[in-house]
């Protein structure tokens, strides 16, 4: 482990220090030891030498042993006392006292040498050279041991303190030295560790057999490559696992060991088990979402061990919803989801799966049946369970549902193929009249291919403009006079040829494609009739609206800008909206209408008496006019029930000061019936049917009846 603390190397030249009570022979030791690989110092006393000591890093000291009021041995035996100078080599040097005693003193105090004066030059030159090399490697030895054990503390420290578990392994597989971070996250002490083999503590698929020699570890030690493994498990001492990544790393070929680094990743296996939870669970509801739903059909779809059971996917749609939704805020909406879901699981046994697929869209996966009709009967129960009436904010609403049902393997053997037959046999309950189940059977599979097939076609259609206006008469019944034009979408396939506007225009509003042909409808109606010399009498053109474009904000100023663009008096157009598109939002229907009032145009009510309008409302709406349904005009001759409801509407828009278009006359009778009753506006077959625009064109002003219905051709 590298150190924290940089080597401070000594000076080159070192002190030495001359100590003498005659300043002629401190001259004379000067000027013979000047000229060496040192600084020489003098001291004329034993105190100045002392101060010198204290001042200056001093490795070696030349000693006069005579010397007044302090001689060169009580200098020495004061240089020992001091953790300064302890160590520091001294030579004494003597002219007078040659006695055996005195040198012993010397070298009791402390002395590495004691030289008589006379001496020689040379000798003390070297002798000076050698002890001051002698003290340049103690001290380079006594700091190199001071960084050495500056470093062990220092790295003690780090593999005491690392959150890491830290262990060094030998070649051998075996544990010599294991930190405490590792034995707080096995539950041990170290001493549980060294010495155990390291392939006993983890539990990995990657590990053949316990096997040193034949691990992955040693492979890569071997070789000298560093080995990381992010999907271990360590055994704790309580027969617990413990999620961790290791990295083992080899250590210099003469210590022949690794060290192994360990990441506790018990936090990121956590975070990461949330996540795949949060992946497969509804945040509302907390039941599976469509990718648990998923993941749980597979695995159903997996098993082979079936023993004569069935499996059932239910798909079910809450009917009504929307409303809760609208009227009431997405607040009070999600609560009664999450009422839904506590439902509808009560219903079902523990081991069956509820999912959200979103929205207000539930799929259940119904295992272990006896019978396919079993299903059946769990749909019943959910359907029933639903429809009970809720309370939310103060206000109770009722809910419905539909289900679609779909068996394993009859209606597909995928989780894709089975749950989109689940969803065709629902749409199938919801077209059959909603609140009921249906079984998946082939023949939906080729509806649902064909309507595919249909759509498709449609968005070719109108990027390739396939589509085209016709324009049916309206006349006055009491005078045969000319009103104006409905306009009517046609669609000449290319391959097909013509196509009932019955089939493809609820695929339009159902697949809101009818968005990309609103506009186009708006300009191309205006447009057209424009340029129609009988539009300067004032004829009117009748524009029919879907319930989906009534419903966009932008209505209003698609059309004023048509309008405005095309120079046509706002009065000449007709705005026809279905009795559905008027209920489906009363606050917005208002507003529309207040609008389209503001602009200028007419406004309509289409198939009138097939809705649900409520008469409390319409007497509040906008209107100019009302168009009975060619339903109750085709059978109100034979239909005393019709009858009464024509004659009622015909009532009805008299009472309200509107006028009544009654649609699809066909013949004279009819015609007769309807001026009896004094309807005002017809159009229809016994007149003309829809007209190509140069056809629509020459259409005349003004028609003699006695000449129907020979002279205008169907």
């Amino acid at each position: 482990m590298a150190s924290a603390h940089a080597k401070v190397p000594f000076a080159a030249a070192q002190t030495l220090l001359v100590v003498d009570d005659r300043e002629a022979n401190l001259i004379a030791m000067k000027a013979l030891l000047q000229n060496g690989d040192w600084n020489v110092r003098t001291a004329i006393s034993g105190v100045e030498a002392l101060q010198c000591l204290l001042e200056d890093d001093v490795g070696l000291v030349l000693l006069d042993v005579q010397m007044p009021e302090m001689d060169g041995f009580e200098v020495a035996r004061l240089m020992r006392g001091n953790s300064r100078t302890r160590f520091t080599p001294i030579i004494f040097i003597s002219a007078v006292d040659h006695t055996s005693e005195s040198v012993m003193r010397g070298y009791a105090t402390g002395a590495v040498d004691f030289i008589h004066k006379p001496f020689n030059p040379q000798v003390l030159r070297h002798k000076v050279s050698s002890l001051l090399d002698h003290e340049r490697s103690r001290r380079d030895l006594q700091l190199l041991t001071q960084q050495l054990e500056s470093e062990r503390a220092f790295n003690a420290s780090v593999l005491e303190n690392a959150a890491e578990g830290i262990l060094v392994v030998n070649d051998e597989g075996m544990i010599d030295f294991a930190n405490s971070a590792i034995a707080q996250m096995l539950h041990c002490q170290v001493s549980q560790l060294q010495g155990t083999r390291l392939l006993d503590h983890i539990e990995t698929t990657t590990l053949q057999d316990g096997n040193w020699k034949e691990s992955q570890i040693y492979e890569h030690w071997r070789r000298g490559m560093v080995y990381r493994l992010h999907d271990a498990f360590l055994r704790i001492v309580n027969d617990g696992l413990l999620p961790v990544a290791l990295s083992c790393s080899p250590l210099s070929r003469q210590q022949r060991s690794m060290v192994v680094i360990v990441l506790d990743m018990s936090v990121v296996h956590s975070l990461h088990a949330q996540l795949e939870s949060q992946a497969v669970t509804d945040a509302l509801t907390a039941l599976p979402n469509r990718r648990g739903f998923d993941q749980a059909l597979e695995a159903a779809l997996a098993r082979n061990d079936r023993n004569g059971k069935y499996l059932a996917v239910l798909y079910l749609d809450l009917d009504g919803f929307k409303r809760i939704n609208d009227s009431l805020g997405h607040a009070a909406g999600d609560e009664v989801l999450k009422r839904v879901a506590d439902q509808l699981q009560k219903c079902l046994r523990p081991y069956d799966i509820l999912a959200r697929m979103g929205g207000d869209e539930f799929t259940a996966l119904l295992d272990s049946l006896d019978h396919p009709e079993d299903a059946a009967r769990v749909a019943e129960k959910l359907i029933e369970a639903i429809s009970i009436r809720y309370k939310v904010d103060g206000m109770e609403v009722t809910l419905g549902a539909s289900i679609g049902i779909a068996c394993f393997p009859d209606s597909g053997r995928s989780v894709d193929a089975i749950l989109r037959a689940a969803d065709m046999a629902m749409y199938e309950a919801k077209r059959a009249g909603r609140q009921q189940y249906r079984f998946f059977s082939p023949e939906m599979n080729g509806r649902a291919r064909s309507r595919l097939m249909l759509e498709e076609s449609l968005r070719v259609a109108i990027e390739q403009n396939e589509f085209a206006l016709v324009y049916q008469p309206q006349i006055y019944l009491d005078t045969g006079r000319l009103r104006g034009f409905e306009a009517l979408l046609r669609w000449q396939h290319r391959v097909a040829g013509s196509v009932s506007p019955g089939v493809f225009i609820p695929l339009l509003e159902e697949t809101r494609l009818i968005n990309r042909l609103g506009g186009w409808i708006f300009r191309q109606g205006v447009s057209q009739c424009r340029t129609w010399p009988s539009f300067s009498q004032g004829l009117v053109v009748s524009l029919n609206v879907s319930p989906v474009q009534f419903g966009m904000p932008q209505l209003v100023d698609d059309l004023r800008r048509v309008i405005e663009e095309e120079g046509l008096n706002p009065a000449q157009v007709e705005v026809e909206v279905t009795e559905g598109a008027l209920m489906a939002d009363l606050e917005n229907t208002r507003e529309q209408l207040r609008q389209l009032r503001l602009l200028g145009v007419k406004i309509a009510i289409d198939d009138f008496g097939t809705g649900y309008s409520s008469l409390a409302y319409l007497r509040h709406f906008e209107l100019d006019t009302l168009k009975i349904d060619r339903l109750f005009i085709s059978n109100m001759l034979d239909s005393p029930k019709d009858a009464a409801v024509v004659s009622t509407i015909i009532n009805l828009g008299r009472e309200l000061g509107l006028e009544v278009i009654a649609e699809g006359v066909e013949t004279i009778a009819q015609r007769d019936w309807l001026i009896d009753h004094q309807c005002h506006i017809m159009q229809g077959f016994l007149v003309a049917p829809g007209l190509p625009v140069d056809r629509a064109q020459e259409f005349p002003l003004q028609i003699d009846w006695r000449d129907l219905p020979h002279s205008i051709s169907k």
